[in-house]
């Protein structure tokens, strides 16, 4: 392994661990801050860090016209909600567990992409993968709490809706390759800051909250970290060694997430969640193994 690989991994496992942190900061700043504001302030920080990063590279937003509508959409399942029901599932679902639920990602983009591309087919691994990360999320949950509608099981539910609406983005993103990347970046959080602000307003009256220092810390390290320099850090690493490589990252996210609640918040995980988290990982190994063609 040459010196850049090691480096490109290095930028990999940075980037885990600052996805990971996400849930962790999520939680300490949804304690004080309701779900819509803080994705709006989350956004907002993201909007202005990309947009300079944009016209340092020499990029422009796209200009109006149909592009925005698929720049709309992929800000809706990319960003704005997905972030919407993080925040508000971690309210009652700590950390980790949230970390764990949305390890599922690639999974459900798996039977995704088999329905709506025509290259991405299902074959028995990933059929395998799937069903395995779906075991691991019966796990989590617990058998006996699949069909019910407790309050903390519709907030699980919740966190596995953001895991498919990130699986509809990772469909919907590839119709925006053909552009620059750092002003697509800045187009999406421009788009998803105009879609949730209204909800802040209306539903939350920020000028009345008085969050703590704490609070508003975690939401600022939200917007600056796993939102603009993590999307910073994904072109870079992509630009090194591609999107196959990055992939990898799917291993990595939910350990770092469990790790940084369990040292940082004092979470202690029930055993299951083990036992979900390893299901969850094995299926994605095992989704990943390519079918030899003849």
């Amino acid at each position: 392994m040459d010196k850049s690989l090691h480096f490109d991994y290095f930028l990999l496992v940075v980037l885990a661990a600052i996805f990971g942190s996400s849930f962790m900061f999520t939680k300490i700043a949804v304690a004080e801050i309701p779900p819509a504001t803080l994705v709006s302030m989350r956004m907002g920080i993201a909007v202005v860090l990309l947009y300079v990063a944009a016209r340092m590279a020499g990029q422009v937003l796209p200009k109006p016209g149909p592009i925005w509508k698929v720049i709309a959409l992929t800000a809706l399942f990319g960003n704005a909600l997905p972030f919407l029901l993080i925040s508000w599932g971690q309210e009652k679902v700590d950390a980790g567990l949230a970390a764990i639920l949305m390890a599922t990602m690639p999974l459900i983009t798996l039977v995704l992409a088999h329905f709506f591309t025509g290259d991405e087919r299902l074959n028995a691994f990933k059929i395998i993968g799937f069903c395995l990360g779906l075991l691991g999320v019966a796990v989590l949950i617990g058998f006996d709490k699949l069909a019910t509608v407790g309050e903390d099981t519709v907030r699980q539910y919740a966190l596995m809706g953001a895991a498919t609406c990130y699986a509809v983005n990772a469909i919907l993103t590839k119709q925006l390759l053909h552009l620059p990347r750092r002003a697509v970046a800045a187009a999406l959080s421009l788009a998803a800051l105009i879609m949730i602000v209204p909800f802040s307003l209306f539903l939350d009256a920020p000028w009345n909250l008085n969050p703590s220092r704490d609070a508003l810390l975690a939401g600022l390290v939200l917007g600056v970290l796993p939102t603009a320099i993590g999307t910073l850090m994904i072109f870079a690493i992509i630009k090194r060694q591609g999107a196959s490589f990055l992939s990898q990252i799917n291993f990595l996210v939910p350990v770092f997430g469990v790790l940084w609640a369990m040292i940082f918040l004092s979470e202690q995980l029930p055993p299951s969640a083990m036992t979900a988290l390893a299901c969850i990982l094995v299926g994605i190994a095992i989704a990943r193994v390519k079918l030899n063609s003849k």
